[in-house]
């Protein structure tokens, strides 16, 4: 169904999230005190990091000990070798190296730099030389958040995690949806009617990314301190598909 309004707000003042905290708690308070009343089809959009930190997901670059393929790798690109023993630890493999960049194949299926690991507004008291990773399974995360909300306040808002993806051949990065529960992350539109008449053959939507990119442009990509949005006046009729949906598999690949 077409819509012709959508509400985007930040929710702020959301305080520093660190290991442990209850993220759901702290989304419900920056919600209630917007003084919104969440309906059915809202989306809650977060930030991997809040996420990220909430879960724990840090590691101390002073305890890793790089190994020889860390150390190769680590001379090639010019980046510390024990950062790049952290990579290939979330890895499946490298795809492409050269000076200053390691592209790699996540765990979790994503093509990305440095397997999402991150240095940026991270909290330089929970290690010596702290990085933080992505969540371990970030579908899983959003249907937690997503529960605890519905439990707290009877109404279950769809929420998205939201990282910054680098694209191939596309200069700058983009919100995408990492992890998707409540909603169709991907809408398959195939066997669909044209504008025409003519019946669709390949197309899917990535439901779920566009709202992320869309989120993004309040939540930025530096110092912002906006880590989750509502987005309000969104509908949709097809059945919830998760984030995972959104990874092209080996068998679609023409460039693998």
């Amino acid at each position: 169904m077409a819509i012709s309004t959508l509400n985007i707000r930040a929710l702020e003042n959301i305080p520093l999230v660190r290991p442990g905290d209850d993220l759901a708690a702290l989304l419900i308070d920056a919600i209630e005190r917007l003084g919104c009343v969440l309906h059915k089809h809202d989306v809650l959009v977060v930030a991997q990091k809040i996420v990220s930190k909430a879960e724990g997901r840090y590691v101390d670059l002073a305890t890793v000990t790089p190994s020889d393929e860390a150390l190769s790798i680590g001379a090639q690109t010019e980046k510390d070798p024990r950062f790049i023993e952290v990579i290939l630890g979330e890895s499946r493999r490298v795809v492409r190296q050269r000076p200053n960049v390691v592209i790699v194949e996540h765990n979790l299926g994503f093509i990305m730099a440095n397997a999402g690991i991150d240095r940026s507004n991270v909290d330089p008291g929970v290690g010596t030389e702290p990085v933080l990773l992505l969540p371990r399974n970030p579908d899983q995360s959003c249907a937690v958040l997503r529960e605890r909300i519905r439990s707290a306040i009877g109404i279950a808002p769809a929420v998205i995690i939201n990282d910054s993806f680098g694209r191939a051949w596309r200069r700058g990065t983009a919100g995408v949806a990492i992890g998707a529960a409540g909603l169709p992350a991907l809408t398959d539109m195939r066997g669909h009617p044209d504008l025409f008449g003519r019946e669709l053959q390949v197309t899917q939507i990535g439901f779920a990314d566009e709202i992320a990119s869309a989120a993004s442009l309040l939540m930025g990509q530096a110092d912002e301190a906006i880590p989750a949005v509502l987005m309000q006046g969104l509908t949709w009729s097809a059945p919830d598909a998760s984030g995972a949906d959104l990874v092209r598999p080996a068998s679609e690949d023409l460039f693998r």
